[in-house]
């Protein structure tokens, strides 16, 4: 684990995440919070944000706590649902793509970029519900030169936001507007998927910033 405890806290809760991008001026979806007990707010989301809408508990990962609706009994029907785990859920405009960009951004710095695709015949890139188990879609690694400008700069400047280690952040890029899902800590390096395109150098590059970092706090400089 490279990520401080306040790089974990920051990026666990989506709510808070949401608020942190749109004070830095960092574009997100159409986002608006509604507590369990705010029936008005919930009848009010499909004016604000249009159908589809995605509802989302602020801790969940992993394509779970999330919920697609297109209707406003199934917008009732998934927020009953969704207020047994938690009392706040963040609601969002659907933002369609084939697939999100995540850039892996280590020490302020693009890291890697991969495309990660859509599960067949379903609308994210993980699907529990599939039958015979949860599966997921495909993807593309390739060097961060070849990804969009736009994406790389903005995927960074959200990382910043939330400190100097390593993170994940996924985004949706349309025409020319580019928007920040989510920022990950810790995310995963899986081989043969992040680590396609640069290989072991990848983990080199990781393993230089724990020592880089050992050293200054053996010498008494912190970051």
């Amino acid at each position: 684990v490279i990520d401080d405890p306040q790089s974990i806290l920051r990026c666990t809760n989506k709510i808070y995440l949401r608020d942190l991008l749109v004070a830095r001026k960092l574009p997100v979806p159409k986002t608006e919070a509604v507590f369990r007990d705010d029936a008005n707010a919930l009848a009010a989301l499909p004016d604000k944000l249009g159908f589809p809408i995605v509802l989302k508990i602020p801790d969940g990962s992993f394509s779970r706590g999330i919920s697609k609706v297109e209707t406003p009994e199934a917008l009732k029907k998934a927020a009953e649902t969704l207020f047994q785990q938690s009392a706040l859920l963040l609601a969002q405009e659907y933002i369609y793509t084939e697939f999100d960009w995540r850039i892996g951004v280590l020490n302020r710095e693009p890291l890697y970029a991969c495309q990660y695709f859509m599960s067949r015949g379903h609308w994210q890139i993980y699907n529990h519900a599939a039958k015979g188990g949860a599966r997921t879609g495909g993807f593309a690694t390739l060097p961060i030169r070849q990804a969009p400008s736009d994406v790389v700069k903005l995927a960074t400047r959200a990382a910043g936001a939330i400190g100097d280690g390593l993170y994940g952040v996924d985004l949706k890029k349309v025409g020319d507007r580019v928007v920040v899902i989510e920022v990950n800590d810790n995310p995963s390096i899986d081989a043969g998927v992040e680590d396609e395109y640069l290989g072991a150098d990848i983990y080199r590059r990781i393993m230089d910033e724990f020592l880089r970092r050992m050293e200054r706090r053996r010498v008494g400089v912190r970051d």
